[in-house]
């Protein structure tokens, strides 16, 4: 019975050009990595596009895979990018649907039964106070209460010190709290 390889021993295939090998780490990364696109884009179809444009990216460079450093780590570090520039760019797209006019924004029924209504506004309100932190605090926000990481596994995916996973995380708690105060 043959054993499944490592981690390292694939990242040495697909090194090599190996695509089964690489398709192997894209299928044990993908949903981490949706969820992750997820907590920076805030978009399903977005979160889906990014993810799979950071594993197209770092298949791209597969000659430069280092087998003794965690795959996770450098899609993270490629996604990362694409989620900030996804947000960047988004600001832009928004003004020119704006300008555009009324007529191509969708327009949303809501749920009968009121506490359908009021989870549903409580999810939004949410999603607008997250969508509201700096990029860096979204972030280290998003993988410590939605993907459930510890500050130091945030620290060394991040490349930061503990101190400045635990700082930006109480800030953004705060500013969290102070934009739901009322609400709860």
């Amino acid at each position: 019975m043959a054993t499944e390889p490592s981690e390292r021993e694939l990242m040495i295939r697909a090194r090599r050009g190996d695509r089964e090998a690489f398709g192997a780490l894209v299928t044990t990364h993908m949903h981490r990595a949706y969820r992750h696109a997820l907590g920076l884009v805030g978009s399903h179809d977005d979160a889906l596009d990014v993810s799979q444009e950071a594993f197209a990216r770092v298949f791209r460079h597969h000659r430069s895979l280092d087998p003794e450093r965690p795959f996770y780590g450098l899609v993270y570090q490629v996604l990362r990018r694409l989620g900030f520039n996804w947000i960047r760019d988004r600001r832009s797209r928004r003004q020119k649907l704006e300008s555009s006019g009324g007529w191509l924004v969708e327009r949303q029924r809501p749920p009968d039964p009121s506490r359908e209504a009021e989870v549903a506004d409580l999810r939004a309100r949410l999603e607008v106070a997250i969508a509201r932190l700096p990029e860096r605090e979204r972030e280290i926000f998003v993988l410590k209460e939605f993907e459930g990481l510890k500050y130091r596994e945030i620290a060394a995916l991040l490349g930061v010190p503990n101190g400045t996973v635990m700082s930006r995380l109480f800030s953004a708690r705060r500013s969290l709290a102070k934009q739901l105060e009322g609400i709860l």
